[in-house]
């Protein structure tokens, strides 16, 4: 009977999840709309039944459910109080998985999860200390010292995303706060700085005319691999910021390596080229010239999945060691 886990990745518009083995392959996937139900237990009826009903049709010995979600608490296994899901408040997650499967359930948020698919099946094998940086909506991270992903305190350690670039000032972020990092360095913020920009200089852009809405980061690349002074502009911007606060980072933790991922990484030297440049220009010499800036090796759609359920995974090789 071939052993396996539960990947779930919950996001605000749509919640994927899969079945995948020890060697990472996912042996399943689909997904279900995150947002349709009002009452969260019939959320979780619906992704629960979904999944009851693949594991049913095949011989797998299930070893645990892995999931990422958006203000996951690991210590207590909840979601509390997510701006960005419609059910308020302290929700119950692991619990109501457990009820369903009666096995091991991890859950973290989905940037600790990323951190922890690169441990296990990404480009951090056999790395202790690193730090994944996630470049989508907003900017996550989680951060692997000692071979430990670390929690802090009360659960929600390493929210590098909310880190001050202008104490009191600056762009207005979706936690109530002004001047957050990832209203600068995320697929909005280079969305913000295009807009910026296009409002305080003349030159011809493709970009102009385009809505808020429609633009992409794919778009912003394109059209700056073509030459486009403002989408150079942009990332040029977005890098310098991004480097210059991993600078003030590496202090913290003294990491082998940072990983960039999701959509605005895609980009490849339009952004890694400006943040390794001011990364090395802000570092103490002690750290010069020994951090690596690297793109994950999960870049693709199962990597969200894959992410959640290598949670399982890495605790099941720690209980056994």
């Amino acid at each position: 009977m071939k052993k396996v886990t539960i990947g779930i990745d919950i996001g605000g518009t749509s919640t994927k999840f899969g079945i995948v083995d020890v060697d990472g392959e996912v042996l399943f996937q689909s997904s279900i709309p995150t947002q349709t139900h009002a009452d969260f237990q019939d959320f979780i009826a619906e992704l629960t039944n979904e999944i009851s009903d693949e594991l049913a049709q095949n011989t797998y010995e299930l070893q645990g459910v892995g999931i990422g979600a958006p203000n996951a608490n690991y210590y207590r296994g909840t979601i509390e109080h997510a701006p960005n899901l419609r059910w308020k408040g302290i929700l119950p997650l692991s619990e109501s998985i457990k009820a369903k499967f009666d096995v091991p359930v991890v859950v973290t948020n989905d940037a600790n999860a990323a951190a922890v698919g690169e441990m296990v099946f990404g480009s951090a094998k056999g790395m202790k200390d690193f730090i994944v940086i996630t470049l989508g909506t907003g900017l996550g991270s989680g951060i692997v010292s000692n071979g430990e992903l670390i929690h802090g305190h009360d659960g929600f350690a390493g929210e590098l995303g909310h880190l001050t670039i202008h104490h009191g000032q600056g762009r207005t972020c979706g936690c109530g706060r002004k001047g957050c990092l990832e209203t600068y360095v995320s697929a909005t913020g280079i969305k913000r700085t295009v807009y910026k920009l296009i409002a305080d200089h003349l030159e011809d852009s493709e970009l102009r005319g385009i809505s808020f809405n429609d633009l992409s980061t794919k778009m912003i690349t394109e059209v700056a691999r073509r030459g486009d002074i403002i989408a150079q502009h942009a990332f040029e911007y977005t890098g310098r910021i991004l480097g210059t606060k991993l600078a003030d980072t590496v202090v913290h933790t003294n990491p082998e390596a940072i990983f960039l991922f999701g959509g605005l990484s895609l980009a490849g030297d339009l952004i890694f080229d400006p943040t390794i440049e001011h990364l090395e220009k802000n570092l103490m010499p002690i750290y010069k010239g020994k951090i690596k800036i690297l793109p994950s090796k999960l870049q693709n759609q199962s990597a969200p999945i894959i992410g959640a359920s290598s949670l399982v995974w890495d605790l099941l090789s720690k209980t056994k060691s």
